[in-house]
């Protein structure tokens, strides 16, 4: 998602601060961060690392990271869950935050199930203001040092904390599944507080809009088709997935296809929504994105890269992801309830 910045917007440092949040070209590889419901869904303790660098040909390129564990209680039906995620902002801004995630699973029939999440988070964010160009700074001959950047090298900007919510639901079975995410519920804004001797209260002020997801896939069993007696233990499926992001004023439709024959999965995706203008004359897309996974036991990592075809151009970078995960066994043996719950994993691509 493009993360378009407005800063200091006026000379007196009182600036509103408009972005999106960070995302993953491996969405599904990071569940918990698109969606609360999904917490648990591996129904054993799972760990996942997410790491993504977007358009690194840039000074101002995108760092995000992101950890989460999370387990399935069964007496309860239900998940809980632990994430991190640090995003850094080229050398401006930096945000970690703590989320605390829990789902609960409703079971509607033998093979269709609903989960209802609930995620709480609490985020750190802070500015850099050392090395940035004011308006005011330049003339006809060039840069010069005057009022503006004076007075900002005399401010000390505070790290600014905010608790947010946010909240999902789920529909899946064995063939498809179909959710809803809504986060910053809360609609958090962050002040960036500045002090001096002569200067008090200077603002950088950002406002975090809500986010509103929707996705779903659904999952094609190529055996009958394409396979043969001897590879009957092997997963080969396609499956087509799809999510829809909007936050603010910004909306973006991600439109994939995964073919996985275990141990591999490889996809194509699309990322953009073409007859819808930004700026008011550029068609609004961002990437086409290579993805190949590869699952070994319990061990699963993939690799993505994506090629930029919004205005930024070839020269941005693209975007390299990387993503790891380990779902650890909690029972060893045939006649193993952990067995019979893992029939109803989900049907996302698992890479």
């Amino acid at each position: 998602m493009k993360r378009i910045f407005l800063l200091l917007t006026f000379v007196n440092l009182v600036n509103l601060v408009f972005g999106q949040d960070p995302q993953f070209t491996q969405f599904y590889a990071a569940p918990l961060y698109h969606n609360s419901a999904f917490t648990g869904s591996g129904y054993a303790p799972r760990i996942i690392l997410n790491y993504r660098n977007q358009w690194p040909s840039l000074n101002a390129n995108f760092v995000t990271q992101s950890f989460s564990i999370d387990h399935f209680i069964e007496k309860a039906n239900s998940g809980i869950g632990l994430m991190v995620l640090n995003d850094a902002q080229g050398n401006r801004f930096k945000n970690t935050e703590v989320t605390g995630l829990y789902s609960y699973q409703l079971k509607i029939s033998e093979t269709n199930h609903l989960r209802f999440g609930l995620q709480g988070s609490y985020s750190i964010r802070g500015f850099d203001a050392n090395g940035l160009v004011f308006g005011d700074q330049i003339n006809n001959s060039g840069i010069f040092r005057n009022y503006s950047v004076d007075r900002l090298a005399n401010l000390n900007f505070n790290n600014a904390k905010k608790f947010d919510i946010g909240s999902g639901i789920l529909f899946y079975n064995k063939n498809y599944f179909v959710g809803f995410a809504a986060n910053h519920l809360a609609a958090p804004t962050f002040k960036f507080l500045g002090d001096s001797a002569n200067v008090k209260f200077e603002t950088i002020q950002g406002s975090i809009n809500r986010k509103f997801m929707v996705h779903g896939g659904y999952n094609i069993s190529l055996n009958q088709v394409f396979g043969s007696p001897n590879n009957t233990d092997k997963e080969f499926t396609l499956t087509p997935t799809f999510l829809y992001k909007k936050q603010g004023e910004f909306s973006q439709l991600d439109l994939g296809a995964y073919v996985t024959y275990t141990p591999l999965t490889m996809g194509l995706q699309y990322r953009g929504i073409p007859l819808k203008k930004v700026f008011s004359n550029f068609p609004n897309q961002d990437a086409l994105a290579v993805l190949v996974g590869f699952r070994y036991d319990n061990f699963s990592i993939g690799y993505s890269y994506d090629l930029t075809i919004s205005g930024l151009g070839p020269q941005s970078g693209g975007s390299h992801e990387i993503s790891l995960s380990y779902q650890l066994d909690k029972f060893d043996n045939d006649k193993s309830p952990y067995l019979k719950q893992r029939k109803k994993e989900l049907a996302c691509p698992k890479f």
